[in-house]
Formats: structure tokens, C-alpha cells, sequence
């Protein structure tokens, strides 16, 4: 048992989603693959997947030593063409409000947990390059904060660095 009682197990899979799976939803998969990645399947998508990975979210994550630059922007619909069934996930977490919509009508035949995290969109916050990686790297603070106080400490290799 861990020694934070509101600390929970992780689940066997967890797919995170949001608007177009390139900034929030693969920033997440990425550092929670860090963070607990050996115990747990993550995946993430998007409600459309119209856009290429963020360069300023792979240089936040990079940042922490989390690479996304091979990340492939997929959309609800892509998951299940390449071959992962919404039902097999245990647990969905969905970081803006229109993938909670999405999420929530996709499930309603499964028994499946949706849950709503509320995690700051970055696009288009700041004029300068730094006001613009700050506001991503608040993103990805975010990220971690809701990963550590869900799920622990990070286990994962590596995972002293965050």
C-alpha cells in the first residue's frame, strides 16, 4: 500500500485524449509512459487529428527528458482503424471539454471510466518564443501534478530527471 493513502493503483490501461492529439493528449502519454510506463498502457488521441505534433510541446517534454518528436496525431476513429478498441482501455482521461463530449458518447455502450482533467490549451498564449514555451511548460507542470497526485511517485526508468 502506498504511503500516501489517496495515492491509487494504477490501472492497466489509460488512453488520454483531447482536441487534435497534438499538444495535451501526447505530452501526457509521453510523461506518464515515463513516469509509470513499464506497469501501465498508455495511448492518447484526439476528437480529430488534423495537426502535426506541437514543436513547442516537444521542447517542453524534452526539457524533462520525455521525446515526442515521432508522436503520429490520431483521431478517435484512427485508434480503432490501427487496432485499439476503445472498450479495452480502463480508464480515459480526457484534457479539454470537447474530448470529454467525444469520450463520454463513444462510451456510453462500455462500462469505462471517463474522467475530465482540466488542462491549460497553450496554443497561442504568449507573443515571444519564451512567453510561449512558459506557457507549455505550465502545460506540462500540470500534467504532472494531476500524474504524481493521482498515481504516485514516478517509477518508470529514468524518472528521477522530471
Amino acid at each position: 500500500m502506498p504511503a500516501d493513502a489517496s495515492v491509487q493503483n494504477l490501472p492497466q490501461s489509460v488512453l488520454f485524449c483531447c482536441d487534435h492529439n497534438s499538444v495535451r493528449s501526447p505530452m501526457a502519454e509521453g510523461i506518464m509512459k515515463k513516469f509509470y510506463g513499464t506497469e501501465c498502457y498508455i495511448q492518447s488521441v484526439g476528437v480529430r487529428s488534423d495537426m502535426e505534433i506541437d514543436g513547442f510541446a516537444i521542447t517542453v517534454c524534452e526539457e524533462i527528458g520525455v521525446e515526442l518528436s515521432r508522436h503520429r496525431s490520431r483521431s478517435f476513429d484512427e485508434m480503432e482503424e490501427w487496432g485499439d478498441d476503445l472498450s479495452s482501455f480502463d480508464l480515459v482521461l480526457a484534457l479539454s471539454p470537447a474530448s470529454q463530449r467525444r469520450a463520454l458518447d463513444l462510451t456510453r455502450f462500455y462500462h469505462l471510466d471517463v474522467e475530465y482533467w482540466p488542462i491549460l490549451d497553450p496554443t497561442g498564449l504568449g507573443r515571444t518564443r519564451e512567453e510561449k514555451l512558459d506557457a507549455y511548460r505550465q502545460t506540462r507542470d500540470m500534467i504532472i501534478a494531476k500524474l504524481t497526485e493521482r498515481w504516485g511517485a514516478p517509477r518508470g526508468q529514468g524518472a528521477g530527471a522530471a
